[in-house]
């Protein structure tokens, strides 16, 4: 029978997402590919310093310990067969059992997703985001110098989402920016009782939810909705939820005031927003990425 990845969380993640080669990239963007695969031939032996989404990556592999293969990473790099060799070596320095990768020399490597029915793609190229999340793939790029996760809750993978354009459609923040707050506050009212739109991280809040539910004794799960939402219109978010199921450990409504100190103190390994402002805000204190969807994002 053949070997098939239905039913885990698979999380298909860019080498740069994972690992610190900002001094490896300055190479290839000042000189040229060939420069930087001779740079990554030379430093075969020496692992890559935990990139942002490292501890994402290795705490989401921790819901593998007792032998249930319940998450799947896999890398998808633009970086060639060669310097992909650091790359493994690298993951299996830290231990990561990363087994399946992709290396594709600059070619886009988003089309490989589809089969790998991936939950999740991490990237720092913006335009293999773009068309991950036209794919229908929950999608995020990586701003590499984000800070990194705190190591406080070495047995919880917290994540963060926003909500408009991220979790929800964006029907609301174009009523907000085409009409101003005051409309988005009485439309968003007006439609409490119907649930907003799926956006295009659903299908992961999904997957996380059925992981908490299976409720596995060595790790867990923390979510939390990070809007600038405020009251009344925080009621349309909790009920939408409600709608799809789906309980959210902390929601957080702060009405335009700045995210990032929040999510310094909720400690997130992740934090996902479409508008790079909050996204900037978020990286000085956590591991962000930007959703480039819905109406703040055209083209």
């Amino acid at each position: 029978m053949a070997m098939t990845l239905d039913g885990k969380l698979v999380v298909a993640i860019s080498s740069r997402a994972l690992f610190d080669f900002e001094e490896e990239n300055e190479v290839f963007e000042q000189a040229n590919d060939r420069a930087y695969m001779q740079l990554q031939l030379d430093r075969l032996d020496t692992p890559a310093p935990p990139g942002v989404a490292f501890s994402l990556v290795q705490k989401l592999l921790a819901f593998n310990q007792d032998g249930v293969q319940r998450v799947e990473v896999v890398i998808l790099s633009r970086n060639d067969p060669v310097s992909g060799l650091r790359v493994m070596r690298s993951a299996a320095h830290y231990a990561l059992p990363i087994i399946r990768c992709s290396f594709t020399r600059g070619e886009a490597p988003w089309r490989y997703l589809k089969p790998l029915r991936a939950n999740l793609f991490l990237s720092t190229h913006l335009s293999d985001v773009r068309a991950a999340l036209a794919a229908g793939v929950p999608a995020a790029q990586v701003y590499p110098q984000s800070a990194h996760a705190s190591a406080a809750h070495p047995q919880e993978v917290r994540i963060a989402f926003d909500g408009d354009a991220v979790l929800f459609s964006d029907e609301a923040e174009r009523v907000y920016q085409s009409q101003g707050l005051s409309a988005f506050q009485q439309h968003e009212t007006e439609h409490a009782a119907h649930p907003l739109p799926d956006g295009p991280f659903k299908p992961l809040l999904v997957a996380l939810h059925g992981m908490q539910q299976a409720a596995t004794p060595h790790m867990r799960i923390r979510t939390a909705l990070v809007t600038a939402r405020s009251a009344p219109a925080h009621e349309r978010a909790i009920r939408t939820l409600m709608d799809w199921h789906i309980e959210v450990d902390e929601a957080m409504f702060l009405g335009g005031l700045d995210k990032g100190e929040f999510l310094r103190e909720f400690e997130p390994d992740f934090f996902f927003d479409d508008q790079t402002g909050h996204i900037e805000s978020a990286a000085r204190h956590v591991p962000a990425g930007h959703v480039a969807s819905g109406v703040s994002n055209p083209g």
